[in-house]
């Protein structure tokens, strides 16, 4: 079936939007294969609103007949749409059947299953080219870009055709001294084939993340002797290696009776095993939803929005998630230790904490380039089955299948991280946004399907381009970077104190007259930094002390006029 055969009515004339501190605008409505856009149609200054269907997670119609009489002509109807940004739009659309038509082309636009026939797919931006590599980061790259890694790591592409593992890339990082043979057995006794794989090497001390999936002891205790040789070779004669198991010790010995299990200490004598529980799944999910809820009703008390907020518990999940990175950075970095991290299916918990824990050890990471490459290589690469996890946000009213925020809070926690630390991440709050709005609904390819099998077999990275290429491109990067950037070689700690963590108001109130103002605020900041590196020149760059004022930094200087402000 043609896209187009699902557009019952293209265009509407006399349409009436209405958008949050904005006035109501009269305009014409045109839906396209892939968006919705709204014109107002003025001889001068005309204003126009492009929202990619994808972007719809739900839409509610109402139809009015005055006259009381089937497809009068005085008829009409309101169509509100929700979007996976938050974004919360109201359409007036006369006449009943244009109303319910277009209502119908959208619901059935909004939610297209094949991938190929989704925008990425015919998105072409000036600014980027289809030939030439996709994409910031690859294992074989990460391997040899970090020569500490030559000697006991090597780079094995036994997943070469995905049949190992199919949520793996083709190609992973392992101990040196473990054939690819091995490899094959332990896959065969972690869930999904997900054997364990390095994730970080610490520039320090030498000390690793892995991260893996549970392993298949079942109710039979059952025992793998490559599993076991495996991460006996990752710790390579030292005294002691830490498994953080992101489940409850029940929860893990409930698996057990459903054929998985935990690492017992009698077979993984060197590695201590610690329990942390992490919510996932619906769970994760209802809490996004309740926490939306209570975001999107100004007209609660006081009291009220302090109690919907509580209930919602999203900001424990954040709290969970922040201190058990903490722990992994404290055996890495305190400790000397080397850290497995994995949950039951290693595709969510396990990839939050162990991303988290890059960023608060290593510089690199906390660069805008680092940063997004960290995200390619442990999440898009890893198999974060983003198809699944993001096919709907807080609005829809479908049944929740493995919908799940995963990617979400780890964005949460890192813009934790970036309001505790202001000084220490490159990039800024605006990226974060962009990239909790790309996930859901996206011009570009790098978030379509779940794992890089299915991306090969779609043709993604030869029919789409890449959104991290784009935020990197010269005329675009610069509104995502930190103007106070200060880099620093240290391992940054988050305070996970209860008074520490704050709603990320930026994203749930995003539609707010307080984050409008915000928006303001942060224009005019960017205003003055801009000013303050001309007025500085290429002393900037040095830290060197500012001509106009020999006893304050460049910097100091900058916070001087921002308080100012």
């Amino acid at each position: 079936m043609e896209l187009s055969e699902h557009i019952k009515t293209a265009n509407v004339e006399d349409v009436t939007l209405r958008r949050p501190f904005h006035p109501a605008l009269r305009g014409t409505l045109c839906v396209t294969s892939h968006h919705l856009l709204f014109s107002d149609r003025k001889d001068e200054d005309s204003w126009q609103l492009l929202i990619l269907l994808r972007n719809i997670d739900a839409t509610e119609k109402s139809v009015e007949n005055l006259f009381g009489y089937p497809r009068a002509v005085g008829s009409s109807g309101t169509i509100t749409i929700k979007c996976k940004d938050l974004l919360v739009l109201q359409l007036e659309i006369p006449g009943m059947e244009e109303c319910l038509n277009i209502a119908s082309s959208i619901e059935a636009l909004s939610a297209l299953e094949s991938v190929t026939e989704m925008y990425p797919f015919f998105h072409r931006p000036s600014h980027l080219t289809l030939h030439g590599p996709w994409g910031l980061s690859s294992t074989e790259k990460y391997y040899k870009q970090t020569e500490r890694l030559w000697d006991r790591w090597r780079v094995s592409t036994v997943n070469s055709d995905y049949s190992v593992c199919p949520s793996y890339p083709h190609a992973v990082i392992v101990p040196r001294e473990v054939d690819d043979e091995k490899l094959v057995q332990s896959a065969r006794f972690r869930q999904g084939g997900r054997f364990p794989v390095l994730s970080y090497c610490h520039h320090r001390n030498g000390m690793v993340i892995m991260r893996s999936s549970q392993p298949l002891t079942g109710a039979n205790r059952k025992r793998c002797k490559e599993d076991e040789l495996l991460l006996q070779a990752v710790i390579d004669g030292s005294v002691l290696g830490y498994i953080i198991d992101l489940r409850s010790t029940q929860q893990a010995q409930q698996a057990r009776m459903t054929g998985g299990g935990f690492e017992s200490k009698s077979c993984y004598s060197h590695w201590k095993r610690i329990h942390r529980h992490h919510e996932r799944g619906k769970v994760l999910q209802e809490s996004l939803i309740k926490l939306v809820e209570a975001c999107s009703d100004p007209s609660h008390s006081v009291d009220r929005w302090l109690s919907k907020l509580e209930n919602s518990k999203w900001l424990s999940h954040v709290h969970s998630a922040l201190s058990t990175a903490g722990l992994v950075v404290e055996c890495v970095e305190r400790d000397g230790h080397s850290v497995l991290v994995h949950g039951s299916e290693g595709t969510d918990s396990t990839l939050v904490v162990s991303s988290l824990a890059q960023l608060i050890l290593h510089p690199a990471s906390r660069t805008l380039t680092g940063f997004l490459g960290l995200l390619e290589r442990d999440w898009i690469q890893a198999g974060h089955p983003f198809q699944q996890r993001c096919a709907h946000s807080a609005y829809s009213h479908a049944r929740l299948k493995q919908e799940c925020p995963s990617f979400l809070l780890l964005l949460d926690c890192v813009w934790q991280v970036w309001r505790q630390f202001p000084l220490a991440l490159e990039f800024s709050e605006a990226l974060l946004l962009r990239l909790a709005q790309e996930v859901y609904a996206s011009n570009y390819g790098t978030f379509l399907c779940n794992n890089e099998q299915e991306r090969c077999a779609a043709g993604v990275k030869e029919n789409t381009h890449c959104l991290f290429q784009s935020l990197l491109s010269p005329d675009i990067e610069e509104q995502y970077l930190n103007p106070l950037y200060e880099p620093t070689d240290l391992a940054i700690w988050p305070s996970v104190h209860p008074q520490s963590l704050q709603l990320w108001t930026g994203l749930f109130l995003r539609w707010t007259e307080y984050a409008q103002n915000m928006e303001e605020a942060r224009e005019e900041v960017w205003s003055i930094v801009k000013k303050h590196r001309e007025r500085a020149g290429p002393d900037r760059t040095n830290n060197t002390p500012s001509t106009h004022c020999d006893t304050l930094t460049p910097f100091e200087n900058l916070m001087d006029e921002l308080t100012i402000l």
